[in-house]
């Protein structure tokens, strides 16, 4: 849970960049009742903050005008970077990010000009990032322990549970972090299975640092063994496929977990596993450069289905469309006008 302590800084930093807010809104902003918020109150003033309050319908808190902490100074790029990093946390599956990134933005704002603060609120208020968002609030506690000891080189013991819910304790070595399809993954090697594994941080029920160290190996690559590791998973079919085009070109129009992508004279041999050939020929279907399917040939006969329906449906009579639908006349339509 977010600490009473941090709440009671989340506080004051709303207070020094907002002139004055009412209770209410400042209960609002941090989750808790306004008795609550009465004791985050009590607690900056123990600590020589002079806050005051005014009392009635409209009232409101605020600090002695001319108080300021001494800030932290940030040029346009790095306040830049930093709000757009803020989004993003919205979006990672941390537990109670929310309130994390109403305080640092708080901070943020607090230390701009007021040019640049206009800028941010106005990209904070029009931008949105499209991630996957996790079902799962995870404790950040988890994620910078385990931060922690991949920086360190230090072991840590886990209780995990697995998918079909059975519990294990295991130390493990974690090499490194990663978000991937709207998970935090911990990497490295488990000493229980003596191999390399990964763990989603959603079912780790406890962790904590032991005394041992690790070397871990050189230039680990936390995303690429994750994506890999998805590539290669056994499948029910295997797949080659030789794409004509470079290395580059190939990873940029499919996507890494498709398979194993090896540079070869002739062009980009991959390497993949399936369960269903058509999904897999809808892939191909839709690549800008030529190909030749090494294996198996049910994927060629997969290929033709999927090019026959498009044929098809690029044959089809062109239905009778109501007037005025094509000119954005149809209110609400999203799209607005159309050309064609």
């Amino acid at each position: 849970m977010y600490s009473p302590t941090t709440r009671v800084l989340t506080v004051l930093e709303l207070l020094q960049t907002h002139s004055k807010m009412s209770g209410p809104e400042l209960a609002n902003r941090l989750g808790v009742d306004g008795r609550t918020l009465r004791r985050y109150i009590g607690k900056l003033e123990d600590l020589g903050i002079p806050v005051t309050a005014e009392r009635g319908r409209y009232g409101s808190y605020s600090l002695i005008r001319g108080f300021k902490l001494p800030p932290m100074m940030f040029a346009d790029d790095e306040a830049l970077a930093l709000s757009v990093g803020l989004l993003a946390a919205r979006q990672l599956g941390l537990a109670e990010a929310a309130l994390a990134v109403e305080s640092a933005q708080a901070k943020l704002e607090r230390v701009m000009p007021a040019a640049l603060k206009n800028r941010l609120r106005a990209l904070a208020e029009t931008v949105t990032l499209d991630m996957r968002i996790s079902p799962f609030a995870n404790d950040n506690a988890a994620l910078l322990t385990l931060s922690t000891a991949a920086h360190a080189h230090q072991r840590v013991l886990l209780h995990y549970r697995s998918l079909h819910g059975d519990n294990t304790e295991r130390e493990f070595d974690p090499y490194g972090l990663a978000w991937r399809g709207g998970r935090w993954y911990a990497v490295g090697h488990c000493h229980l299975r003596d191999d390399m594994r990964s763990f989603r941080l959603d079912r780790i029920a406890m962790v904590a640092l032991m005394a041992a160290h690790f070397e871990p190996p050189a230039a680990f690559d936390a995303m690429a063994y994750l994506a890999h590791g998805v590539a290669t998973l056994p499948r029910a079919i295997s797949i080659q496929v030789l794409l004509k085009t470079d290395l580059k070109t190939a990873r940029d129009e499919l996507f890494e977990s498709i398979g194993v992508f090896q540079p070869c004279e002739d062009g980009v041999l991959l390497s993949s596993q399936a369960d269903d050939l058509l999904w897999y020929a809808r892939q191909l279907a839709r690549l800008p450069f030529p190909f030749v399917i090494v294996s198996p040939s049910e994927l060629r006969v997969a290929l033709a289905t999927c090019a026959n329906q498009l044929l098809r449906l690029a044959q089809d009579e062109v239905p009778e469309v109501p007037d005025g639908f094509l000119n954005g006349g149809i209110s609400g339509n999203p799209m607005g006008s159309v050309s064609l």
